[in-house]
């Protein structure tokens, strides 16, 4: 069966729709507002799954040879004590068996590729607006344009314009209380471990290292929505000044005008299906989660490959979405429950008796538990796509 789509989103979840579906013969236009990626300057970090996503969809290779594995890591408290250690053989004894990267890998978010990269149609500046399913077609409207095809793909981000139309009795996105300061240094920094978690109260400090040495570093703070500050940097120095090395380091290490802010919206209520007719939703459109388990981006690799095989089997186009949603929604939304549950309980845990249980919990915990339990949602077999 071959056909044409619109992905409507040029992030993540819909380049590798556009992948996919172009890998499976189908004609595929992206439409994108952005010309530069909101998270363009941040950095992405992989588990397994996500890799496999990307290895379905032809792609892995390249990825691999951008990234740098993540081996050896933890989570720490301010004061640099011990709370779980996770290493490369202590995952390979969990039965992970992607010895590569065990755990995923990180990049630059810039060296991911743009639209234009895609072997399908970009189209910067549009952005999905109307949609009018008719019979055999469906039809987006962009101001005065409108491109009809055979399958849509909603892939418009957390505060997707094509959710709110399809079902407009959800909530939609609503404010997490964590907002997340993030930025990649200007130079390389001497690290101990690949990837690191600081668990304090209200806040978490976190950072992965890239193959050239330098480190994307992220900040989540409990805080009201909407709010900015004039000296980003200069806020994090004095709150994270005391914190234990190599987050001084870090800090001082980037420069003031590479610090993004961003608001966390989550889809706290499931969406009720994952699929409309010809319309398909994934990654934030279908199941924004928090940046907890860092699975966002791989839940959202998932949908696509696991789309583009679910359009290549169905009898027909309308049989396609809805067994790509009987496939996804009960493997991504339990995700998402999953990421809210460990911001509550790393992060959000701000009372001194519930923060030293925790604590207690986790240095009395076996390794192989812990990295099982972080690695648990790793555990994905992705489609053959060909």
């Amino acid at each position: 069966m071959r056909g044409t789509a619109v992905v409507v989103g040029g992030g993540v979840g819909g380049l590798a729709t556009a992948l996919g579906l172009r890998r499976i013969g189908w004609e595929t236009t992206v439409v994108e507002r952005a010309a530069t990626p909101a998270d363009a300057g941040a950095g992405i970090s992989l588990h397994a799954n996500g890799l496999r996503a990307l290895d379905a969809l032809g792609v892995g290779a390249a990825v691999r040879a951008a990234a740098r594995p993540q081996y050896t890591g933890g989570t720490r408290t301010p004061a640099g004590g011990r709370l779980a250690r996770m290493d490369g053989a202590a995952r390979a004894r969990t039965g992970h068996t992607d010895r590569r990267h065990p755990a995923g890998g990180t990049a630059p978010r810039a060296a991911r590729g743009t639209a234009t990269a895609v072997p399908a149609r970009g189209r910067p500046g549009d952005r999905g607006g109307p949609l009018d399913a008719g019979p055999g077609r469906v039809t987006v409207t962009m101001g005065t344009a409108q491109l009809a095809a055979d399958l849509v793909v909603a892939a418009d981000g957390v505060g997707s314009r094509l959710r709110g139309q399809v079902f407009p009795d959800h909530p939609g996105p609503v404010y997490s209380g964590s907002t997340v300061l993030r930025a990649i240094t200007a130079h390389p920094v001497r690290l101990s471990s690949d990837f690191e978690l600081t668990w304090g109260p209200g806040a978490e400090f976190g950072h992965i290292a890239f193959a050239d040495g330098r480190a994307e570093w992220h900040a989540v703070l409990d805080s009201p929505t909407g709010v900015r500050h004039s000296d980003p940097l200069g806020v994090l120095r004095r709150r994270f000044g005391d914190w234990h090395d190599p987050i001084p380091a870090l800090l001082a290490a980037t420069g003031p005008e590479a610090v993004l802010h961003h608001d966390i919206h989550e889809l706290e209520t499931p969406l009720p299906s994952f699929a409309a007719g010809r319309i398909a939703f994934l990654g934030d459109a279908a199941h924004a989660m928090t940046p907890h388990l860092g699975q966002g981006a791989c839940q959202a690799l998932e949908d696509a490959a696991t789309l583009a095989a679910a359009v290549a089997d169905a009898p027909t186009v309308e049989a396609a979405p809805a067994r790509y949603d009987a496939e996804r929604r009960p493997r991504a939304q339990p995700v998402a429950r999953a990421a809210r549950q460990a911001g509550r309980m790393g992060r959000q845990l701000s009372h001194p008796v519930a923060v030293a249980v925790r604590n207690a919990a986790l240095r009395l915990a076996p390794s192989r538990a812990t990295v099982r339990a972080v690695l648990r949602h790793a555990d994905w077999t992705a489609p053959n796509l060909g």
